[in-house]
């Protein structure tokens, strides 16, 4: 497969000066290293970067660039092109720092290119065994990578977090974040909040129970987890949604049905945001497993947190 930037585009990757909002300064470059999260809330002040999946914590993919106009759309052309080694799905969202384009293809594999020429500077390939393809619902996508202070996060199809040099491309550490047995997926792309890794997973048309977990950015230590379906016990996971199931969701769910075995599904596979100012993560949580509530739970109960 191959992908394009149009010149013009290219171009305006790198012209971060001109196009600050006008009511702040445009603040100078920043390398791989200085991403943090007063950067990344500061996304409008560099608006020829992109540091998030959805460019801001909002994730409302809104690019304040100017250059591109009615006027001057028809003279785009093509700057250069890279084959990315496979004719399977591609669905990233590139993250752009410092001139550098970091993107994701199939079977989680993770690149590193020079924006303005297309040299590819890296690869990162995780090895996924081809064997986890079939538990992939939508093919063995990948939406792409998260960067905090000069490292790369990258979840794989097979369930891992792994951390990669933004400047090298070696592995730094990775962390399995899913029971490998199940048909977990994970094709999302991390966020990254407070020094904190954020991933969720898929596979709840398979039959999981889905939840997010959080791990230290430097040392890849888990430091919580939230599940989106009760425990089939009912009992604590020693987890932080415990109190919230204790206290309203274990109720929403009846004690029969085959959630029990599957574990009722709810995965967020994507579709985060976080607001800085009231230190609120949001997340969307996916279909319930069984789809078929009346196999699901056939108390009928509202089943806390599916579709949410």
């Amino acid at each position: 497969m191959k992908f394009g930037v149009v010149l013009a585009a290219g171009v305006a990757l790198l012209a971060v000066a001109s196009c600050g909002e006008a009511n702040k300064p445009a603040l100078a470059p920043i390398t791989a290293a200085e991403v943090n999260g007063e950067a990344i809330i500061a996304a409008d002040q560099r608006p020829g970067v992109w540091l998030s999946h959805g460019r801001t914590y909002s994730e409302q993919r809104f690019s304040p660039l100017k250059q591109i106009t009615t006027e001057n759309v028809t003279g785009l052309g093509l700057a250069w092109t890279s084959d990315l080694d496979t004719n399977r799905g591609m669905e990233a969202t590139p993250i752009v720092v410092d001139g550098v384009m970091y993107l994701t293809s199939a079977w989680s594999v993770a690149y590193a290119y020079n924006a303005k020429t297309g040299e590819r500077l890296w690869k990162f390939d995780p090895e996924v065994d081809k064997a986890r393809g079939v538990s992939a619902c939508c093919d063995v996508v990948n939406r792409g990578v998260a960067i905090w202070e000069g490292l790369i996060f990258l979840g794989t199809i097979d369930g891992r977090l792994i951390a990669i040099d933004a400047k090298t491309g070696e592995k730094k550490w990775e962390q399995v974040t899913v029971d490998q047995s199940k048909p977990y997926t994970i094709t999302g792309a991390p966020r990254v909040v407070k020094g904190k890794v954020i991933i969720g997973n898929g596979g709840a048309e398979l039959g999981v129970r889905g939840y997010i977990s959080a791990y230290d950015a430097k040392t890849g230590e888990m430091a919580w987890r939230f599940y989106m379906t009760p425990n089939p016990n009912k009992q604590p996971d020693n987890a932080a949604s415990d109190k919230f199931f204790a206290d309203i969701g274990n109720a929403s769910w009846g004690d029969n049905g085959e959630w029990t075995e599957t574990g009722g599904g709810g995965t967020s596979w994507d579709g985060m945001a976080y607001d800085p100012e009231l230190d609120i993560f949001y997340v969307g949580v996916g279909n319930g497993s069984p789809w078929n509530q009346r196999l699901r739970d056939p108390s009928g109960k509202d089943n806390l947190l599916l579709s949410s």
